[in-house]
């Protein structure tokens, strides 16, 4: 379990340099990942779920800073987006606009999809292919883009 050691060694490295934002939210991380294990038990946790467990608290702290913006809260948008940063060094690299774009129209060819209709499929098979290296929010611009243009 390279990510938990990683995780702990980080912790500890926060708590070394006295980083109080960093340690936050890694010890919010570790608590989230701990929740997810006594879920799971007498099953073992696996890397993917704890990779969904960081993407998860991810897709939180952006909504929340998307609802602290709204509401004028600069100083909550602050802190959600510190803790964001360090949520998404744990995450693989994104796929760019170009290469998800190349993957959809790989997809609609091989589904034969036609109409916006069929967006359920193509978006199930394109999460898939990308196996959480592209924001599911832009994949389904993308999907809905390319299906209204067929």
């Amino acid at each position: 379990m390279e990510i938990r050691e990683k995780l702990m060694n980080d912790v500890k490295e926060a708590m070394k340099s006295k980083d109080a934002v960093r340690l936050g939210a890694l010890r919010f991380l570790q608590a989230a990942v701990k929740n997810r294990e006594i879920e799971l038990r007498p099953n073992a946790i696996t890397s993917e779920e704890v990779m969904g467990v960081i993407r998860r608290l991810v897709k939180q702290r952006k909504e929340s800073i998307d609802q602290y913006q709204s509401a004028g809260r600069q100083d909550l948008v602050d802190q959600e987006a510190a803790e964001l940063k360090v949520l998404e060094t744990y995450l693989p690299q994104q796929m760019g606009r170009e290469q998800l774009e190349k993957i959809v129209v790989e997809v609609i060819a091989a589904l034969g999809a036609k109409t916006p209709k069929e967006m359920g499929a193509v978006m199930k098979e394109v999460i898939v292919r990308t196996a959480g290296t592209a924001d599911n929010k832009m994949i389904s611009e993308v999907v809905k883009a390319k299906l209204n243009a067929v």
